[in-house]
């Protein structure tokens, strides 16, 4: 993050562990995931059954509650929903299992939309929760994969477990395995033409993507920008 920005996610005092922020400020960040236009259908009130939290996987491993979600939501309260920006929201699996609710909420297209605001804005946790996966994003860009070989590192992604460092250890025996017709390479998974990944980063810049991925690494925006624009004006591409 660049210190010439005062960030207001970022102040003292600390909620669940980051940095406290004015009610205006959380208001104003509850009522741009009130305004989302998909709010409406994702949330109709809570009965409290319990349902959502049984199906939820999360809630077997995390202190994370779907229920509570819906019901900060209902009841508008501003102080939780900002806590759970900062913290329950990234523990959500997006699984979906929530929609069994018999009242028709969706607190996993609720959690989606808080994680868009969050991101939008660049809080600390959503920086802290995208950070391992800047290099993802850099490699749909660069190879249009998400995920290749080479990237199966026990310290890339640790909350992949233990079996990655095994899968790391004798990645080109695994990939000899593998069918695609790059055969033993462990950089990509499969080929893909530069036009498509050109394409791909319009869609981004058009659809403000590229602004959400400047609000959590502005070092990874600015390679992008720097490379794919080069790449656009090779190719003549005018936007």
């Amino acid at each position: 993050m660049s210190t010439s920005v005062v960030d207001p996610y970022l102040k003292a005092p600390e909620v669940a562990g980051y940095a406290d922020v004015s009610f205006e400020e959380k208001r104003k960040l509850f009522e741009e995931v009130k305004q989302d236009t998909r709010y409406p259908d994702y949330l109709y009130g809570c009965y409290e059954c319990g349902v959502c939290v049984a199906v939820c996987p999360s809630a077997r491993f995390y202190d994370f509650s779907p229920r509570r979600i819906a019901q900060a939501a209902a009841r508008e309260d501003v102080e939780l929903l900002y806590q759970q920006m900062q913290e329950d929201i990234w523990e959500c699996s997006q699984c979906f299992s929530c929609l069994r609710c018999p009242r028709g909420n969706n607190p996993g297209g609720i959690v989606t939309i808080m994680r868009e605001v969050a991101v939008r804005h660049g809080m600390a946790s959503a920086r802290e929760a995208l950070e391992g996966y800047s290099r993802i994003i850099y490699k749909i860009m660069s190879t249009g994969t998400q995920v290749s070989p080479d990237m199966l590192q026990p310290d890339a992604f640790p909350d992949w477990g233990p079996e990655v460092a095994d899968v790391s250890e004798h990645l080109k025996l695994w990939r000899r395995a593998l069918p695609p017709e790059t055969l033993h390479t462990t950089s990509t998974g499969w080929d893909v033409s530069d036009r498509t990944l050109l394409e791909l980063y319009v869609i981004w810049l058009e659809t403000g993507v590229l602004d959400m991925i400047r609000e959590v690494d502005e070092g990874l925006h600015m390679i992008l920008e720097e490379v794919m624009e080069e790449r656009l004006e090779e190719e003549g591409i005018e936007r």
